[in-house]
C-alpha cells in the first residue's frame, strides 16, 4: 500500500535490519486487541499468507475467501484482505476474549505490527510506526524474533520481490487503456498467485518463483 507521508511522520525515523533491536514487544498484547479492530481493508495478504492459512486451517483458497477473506482494490491491484465483522469491525479471527485464534499462522501484516517496511532502491528496511499501537510500555526485541517467520532470509526476499512485482503490475494498470487488459491482468494475479493451489508437500518459494516468472513474462508482453 502506498503512503503519502514522510518517514519522519510515521516512524521514529530509524531504519532497522532483522538483527536490530527495536521497541516493539507488546508483552503478548495483554488486555488489548486494538490493532485487530477497525482496520477496514488494510490487512492485505500476500501469497504466502494465504498458503499458510490454507495449510493451517485445511481449507482451499476459495474456501478462505468464502469464510474469512475478501477481495478489494489496493493501488489498482485486486488483492485479498482479512474480513472485519460486527459492530466493532473486528478481525474475523478474533475470539470472544479478544485473542487471535490463528496466532501461529497469522498473516505477515500481523506479525510485523507495529513495525512496517520502508521500500527504497529495490529493497526494504524495517521501521517502527509511532501512531499505530496504543501500548506505551513496549520492550525491545530483535526484529527477526518479533517477525517470527521460518527461513527469514527467504521470506524477506519473497516479500521484497512480491512488492516490486505488484508495483510493476500497477504501472501497467495505471497506463492501460484497454479494459480487457486491466481485467485479465488482475484475474491473472488473483488466480495464479492465490487461487491456484500450492502443493503443501513442496517448497512454497520454489512454486512462487515459477509463477512469478510467468507474471513477469506476461508484463513484458503487456
Amino acid at each position: 500500500m502506498r503512503r503519502e507521508q514522510t518517514l519522519e511522520e510515521i516512524s521514529d525515523g530509524k531504519l532497522y535490519d532483522s538483527n536490530d533491536m527495536v521497541k516493539a514487544d507488546c508483552h503478548d498484547c495483554e488486555g488489548c486487541c486494538d490493532c485487530c479492530q477497525g482496520m477496514g481493508d488494510s490487512v492485505l495478504l500476500d501469497p504466502y499468507d494465504v498458503y499458510r492459512l490454507s495449510a493451517g486451517l485445511q481449507k482451499s483458497a476459495e474456501q478462505l475467501l468464502q469464510e474469512y477473506l475478501e477481495l478489494g482494490v489496493t493501488d489498482g491491484n485486486i488483492l485479498p484482505h482479512l474480513r472485519m465483522t460486527g459492530v466493532k469491525e473486528q478481525c474475523i479471527f478474533l475470539n470472544s476474549e479478544g485473542r487471535c485464534h490463528i496466532h501461529s499462522i497469522r498473516p505477515g501484516f500481523c506479525r510485523l505490527f507495529p513495525l512496517g517496511r520502508f521500500y527504497e532502491n529495490g529493497s526494504f528496511k524495517y521501521i517502527l510506526q509511532i501512531h499505530e499501537c496504543p501500548k506505551t510500555n513496549r520492550s525491545k526485541i530483535k526484529v527477526k524474533k518479533w517477525v517470527d517467520t521460518p527461513d527469514l532470509k527467504k521470506y524477506e526476499k519473497f516479500v521484497n520481490d512480491w512488492h516490486y512485482f505488484l508495483l510493476d503490475v500497477q504501472e501497467v494498470l495505471y497506463n492501460a487503456e484497454d479494459p480487457d487488459l486491466i481485467r485479465n491482468l488482475n484475474l491473472f494475479v488473483v488466480n495464479r498467485f492465490y487461487l491456484k493451489p500450492y502443493d503443501q508437500n513442496q517448497d512454497f518459494y520454489i512454486q512462487f518463483y515459477e509463477r512469478l516468472k510467468e507474471g513477469k513474462e506476461l508484463l513484458a508482453l503487456a
